[in-house]
């Protein structure tokens, strides 16, 4: 799946992660779980900012979504996604929120003008990494579907 980058001073501040350094590889395979994942299926490695995810997923949707909740950590700059996909479909586009930037401004500039009520298939795209389509934050990477 590739190499995804995030702002390593923003995301989730798990047990253990500062600025410098990701959380350890089993706190970051717990946020895994802790999102409804199967992270019995997945191994994660941490060397400096980078983590390596590998392992199975049903979907490369469920593949997205674990790397994404791992990269959304303080202390993580690149996600090495390596997991292998039951079910392999066209992977969704990544895109890091700017400030001022709410869902349906994201849908408006990734899908074309007019399309801002798209905003709920990205809020869809990132649950459960996102509780509401208002809670977004600067430097925050998010799943961005293709338009059916």
């Amino acid at each position: 799946m590739g190499l995804i980058s995030f702002i390593k001073s923003v995301g989730a501040k798990l047990h253990g992660a500062s600025e410098d350094k990701p959380a350890a590889p089993e706190i970051l395979k717990q946020e895994v779980a802790n999102h409804g994942f199967p992270a019995d299926k997945i191994d994660v490695a941490v060397s400096g900012n980078t983590v390596t995810v590998t392992g199975k997923a049903s979907s490369t949707e469920e593949a997205e979504k674990i790397a994404l909740t791992v990269g959304n950590s303080m202390g993580v700059s690149q996600v090495a996604n390596n997991i292998t996909v039951e079910k392999p479909a066209p992977e969704a586009k990544m895109y890091t929120v700017q400030k001022g930037d709410n869902l349906s401004k994201i849908a408006e500039g990734q899908y074309g003008k007019g399309k801002a009520n798209e905003y709920h298939r990205i809020f869809e795209a990132n649950k459960p990494m996102l509780k509401s389509p208002d809670l977004i934050y600067p430097g925050q990477v998010l799943r961005i579907p293709p338009l059916a």
